[in-house]
């Protein structure tokens, strides 16, 4: 039958041709899920189950509690967000853990994917293979309880009043320079422990960090930390960016990398971020 002739079709006929249609329209996004989920079938470490691995411990914010299956925390919710994008319910995510540094290591891994916040580097890509990044990491200050007390705000008019210090070695120094221009030139130093250290004996006010690393000194290495505030990642020349960390050849990185730029593409991966590096960490924007 030549449906490219319709004028002589009955009533009945054109009647049928609307109800199919219209099938294809209602049945269109369920052919499209379908074919997202068969991209990994066959792929897995175990069929019709995701394998994820975190740290253990997993730490405020990326995981709560140190309960990945919660879906709380930016890393918990992404992964279950990825997972129902590859065509996996909630159900079928299996959860384990794995260290950090024997995660970046070559050879097979007992696990689909890890994401502890792994950057991706050109070192770590020679033994690994890494998915499209899905976070970018924002820039943040940090500062101590008593900066704050004496009228720090997450402004740049503020910040310029600081007294900062920075490594000399990493994006943190020209970013200082060119948009928060201090008043004073900030103090170099040979690495970030050093830059932490003259923080604890009160020689500077302020340095700049990567977001998760900024978060981390300010609950863990300082007594009094604070993080001031955060630039959005776009703000810095070459933002730290996290992938998905696989086994190197891993065959379902192309479906993970797919789903990760539908997420990023649909607002997902924003309003995640959003919600747990934002809301939940109280961290605001510098405006």
């Amino acid at each position: 039958m030549n449906l490219t002739q319709p004028m002589n079709l009955t009533r009945s006929c054109k009647a049928v041709l609307t109800a199919l249609s219209a099938a294809a329209l209602l049945l269109g996004g369920t052919f499209a899920q379908a074919a997202d989920a068969e991209c990994a079938v066959g792929k897995t470490l175990t069929e019709g189950k995701l394998t994820i691995a975190t740290g253990n411990p997993a730490y405020f914010p990326w995981v709560m509690d140190n309960d990945p299956a919660s879906g709380k925390g930016f890393e918990a919710a992404v992964a279950y967000a990825l997972a129902e994008e590859m065509g996996f319910a909630a159900d079928a995510v299996v959860w384990t853990s794995a260290s950090f540094d024997q995660s970046i290591q070559p050879g097979a891994k007992d696990f689909d994917f890890n994401l502890q916040q792994f950057s991706i580097t050109e070192e770590r890509e020679k033994v690994v293979d890494f998915s499209v990044p899905y976070y970018s990491a924002a820039m943040a200050v940090l500062v101590r309880q008593g900066t704050k007390d004496a009228g720090a705000t997450a402004t740049l008019e503020s910040l310029k009043g600081l007294k900062w210090g920075a490594d000399a070695n990493t994006t943190a120094l020209p970013m200082v320079q060119s948009i928060i221009q201090p008043d004073s030139d900030p103090l170099l130093y040979d690495d970030n422990t050093n830059v932490v250290e003259a923080m604890k004996a009160n020689q500077i006010d302020a340095a700049l960090f990567d977001l998760p690393t900024a978060l981390y000194l300010g609950a863990v290495v300082l007594d009094d930390g604070v993080v001031l505030g955060q630039f959005p990642a776009d703000r810095a020349e070459s933002p730290d960016q996290f992938g998905l960390l696989m086994e190197e050849g891993n065959a379902l990185k192309t479906c993970i990398d797919a789903a990760l730029t539908t997420l990023a593409d649909n607002g997902t991966l924003a309003a995640i971020e959003a919600e747990w590096l934002q809301q939940t960490t109280g961290v605001p924007v510098i405006k």
